[in-house]
C-alpha cells in the first residue's frame, strides 16, 4: 500500500509585538470616538469657551471686541429685567420640579400593571412629551382662554364667578404657563419612574403584606426607598430643564403680559440675537450656567450624604 505524503502544516502567523497591538487597538478606539468628540468640540465646546469670554467684551458683533471686564456683571445687578427674569425662573422652577415629580411618579405606579391594553394607556401618556411644542402651545392657550375656553366655561359652570384669566393676566400666566409643561412633560418621566419600579421584587411587596403592612406603608417602605436612584435622577434633570426654559414660554406668552413670564433664557435670548449686546448677553448665559452648575452639585452632594 502507497504511503499518502501529508504536506507539512504551515507555521501558525506570529501574533504582533504587544506595543504594535497596543497602538493598533488605541487607533481603533479612536476611529469610533474621534467623529463624536470633533462634533462635540465644533458645536458645544467652542461656543461654551467662546461665550465665556464674550461675557468679559463688549461686542455688538460690528466692531471690534473691547475688553471690559466686569462690567456686564455690574450692569447685571442694576439691571431690573435681569432681576425679574430670574424670579420669573425660580418661581417656574419651584412649581415645574415637584409638580412634574409628583405627577410622573403617580401616573407610573397607576400604569405599572399588567392588564389588558395598559400599553395603549402608556403610549398616550407619553404622546405629549414628542408632540409639536408648538401644537401643544396653540391648544393649551385655546384652554386657557378666559372668555371662550372651555377650562373656564367648566369654572363657571361649577360655580367660580370669575374665573382666572389666565394667560392674559400677570398672575396666573405663570401657573397658565407651569401647568402646561407639567402635562407635556410628566410622560417622559413617567417612562423612567416605569423602568425603576419594575426593578423593584416583587418578593418585598409580598413579605411587607405578610406582615401586616398597608398599600401606604409598602408605598414610604418599599417603594419610595427603592426609586431613591431614579428620584435623583430625575430631579437633577428637571432642574436643569427649569432653568434653561424657553421654547414654551415663547409660543405661549413671549415673556408676557408684561414681563410676568420672561425668564433668563429669554433674556439671554433678547440680550444677544435682537439687542446685539453678546457681551452682556453671554455674561447673563454664564450667570444661568452656574446656577444650574451650583444647583446640581448641590443636588449631588445631598445624594451622597443620604447613600453615606
Amino acid at each position: 500500500m502507497a504511503h499518502v505524503m501529508t504536506p507539512p502544516a504551515r507555521p501558525a502567523p506570529e501574533a504582533p509585538p504587544p506595543r504594535k497591538r497596543a497602538w493598533r487597538d488605541i487607533l481603533i478606539g479612536w476611529s469610533f470616538i474621534l467623529p463624536n468628540f470633533l462634533g462635540f468640540a465644533l458645536f458645544t465646546l467652542v461656543p461654551m469657551v467662546a461665550a465665556f469670554a464674550l461675557a468679559f467684551l463688549d461686542w455688538d458683533s460690528y466692531s471690534t471686541p473691547e475688553w471690559v471686564g466686569l462690567k456686564n456683571f455690574q450692569r447685571m445687578l442694576g439691571d431690573e429685567n435681569f432681576h425679574v427674569a430670574l424670579r420669573n425662573t425660580l418661581f417656574y422652577a419651584a412649581g415645574h420640579i415637584p409638580l412634574t415629580l409628583v405627577a410622573a411618579l403617580g401616573l407610573a405606579i397607576v400604569l405599572n400593571r399588567k392588564l389588558r391594553g395598559m400599553v395603549l394607556f402608556r403610549t398616550a401618556a407619553f404622546f405629549p412629551y414628542v408632540t409639536s411644542l408648538v401644537a401643544v402651545a396653540i391648544v393649551w392657550n385655546m384652554l386657557f382662554n378666559p372668555t371662550a375656553g372651555p377650562l373656564n366655561q367648566v369654572l363657571e359652570a361649577l360655580g367660580v364667578d370669575s374665573p382666572p384669566r389666565w394667560v392674559a393676566s400677570t398672575d396666573w400666566a405663570m401657573p397658565a404657563v407651569i401647568i402646561t409643561s407639567v402635562w407635556r412633560d410628566m410622560g417622559y418621566y413617567m417612562v423612567l419612574y416605569l423602568a425603576g419600579l419594575q426593578t423593584i421584587p416583587k418578593e418585598y411587596y409580598e413579605a411587607a403584606t405578610v406582615d401586616g403592612a398597608n398599600a401606604w406603608q409598602r408605598f414610604w417602605g418599599i417603594t419610595l426607598p427603592s426609586l431613591r436612584p431614579t428620584t435623583f435622577f430625575v430631579v437633577v434633570m428637571l432642574t436643569i430643564q427649569s432653568f434653561k426654559v424657553l421654547d414654551l414660554i415663547v409660543v405661549m406668552t413671549d415673556g408676557g403680559p408684561g414681563r410676568s413670564t420672561k425668564v433668563l433664557a429669554q433674556l439671554v435670548y433678547e440680550q444677544g440675537i435682537r439687542e446685539g449686546r453678546f457681551g452682556y448677553s453671554s455674561a447673563i448665559a454664564l450667570v444661568l450656567f452656574l446656577i444650574v452648575l451650583t444647583a446640581t452639585l448641590v443636588q449631588f452632594r445631598l445624594n451622597e450624604r443620604r447613600n453615606g
